[in-house]
């Protein structure tokens, strides 16, 4: 069975699932996108990692990733490996002196694997079914004749932040990770 690897592009709310989030992955050599929907949490704590945030206590991921280290054993991958009646199936890839495969929920799986910073894969079975190919991009309205840039920094920050609303907000999520690290180097750098 073939797998594919695919990076995280977005993390977003999503209305139609009552407080959950929509966790889109796209496939590395390819078009196609997973979306995900994740709980609150799950969604919080792969957020936080991959903003390199760190909470002053260990948040349950943390503690995982601290139980499978002190075992002597590392993640070396994720694999999305089911879908059955719209549920996706996981598996985490340890690794000590011998391989071990654990069952997992997606959204802890890829928490983890932000944490290991390892591959995630998808079985091209569960993308050819839940995959989705966006649709080309909408024409952008015309900019006005004239836009001033931003001068400073602090302006040049708030005009990429209401860039990267206006990307989540039509769901150009490739642009909208851009953007953030943009505005992450920019901040860095003030």
């Amino acid at each position: 069975m073939e797998r594919i690897q695919v990076d995280i592009v977005g993390l977003s709310t999503s209305p139609a699932s009552g407080g959950s989030y929509a966790l889109i992955l796209k496939e590395i050599h390819g078009n196609r996108r997973l979306p995900i929907i994740i709980g609150a949490f799950e969604a919080q704590s792969i957020a936080l990692e991959i903003e390199g945030i760190k909470p002053p206590r260990p948040l349950t991921h943390d503690l995982m990733k601290n139980i499978v280290d002190s075992l002597g054993y590392a993640v070396t991958e994720v694999v999305i490996n089911d879908l059955r009646d719209g549920t996706f199936y996981a598996r985490l890839l340890l690794s000590a002196a011998g391989d071990q495969e654990i069952d997992s929920r997606p959204s802890d799986a890829i928490a983890l694997a932000v944490r290991y910073r390892v591959p995630i894969y998808v079985m091209s079975e569960v993308m050819d079914e839940a995959g989705f190919v966006p649709e080309e991009e909408e024409e952008l309205p015309e900019e006005p004749a004239y836009s001033p840039e931003p001068q400073t920094t602090e302006e040049k920050i708030a005009d990429l932040e209401s860039k990267l609303q206006d990307a989540i907000s039509r769901e150009d999520y490739e642009l909208a990770a851009r953007l953030r690290d943009e505005i992450r180097n920019l901040k860095d750098g003030a």
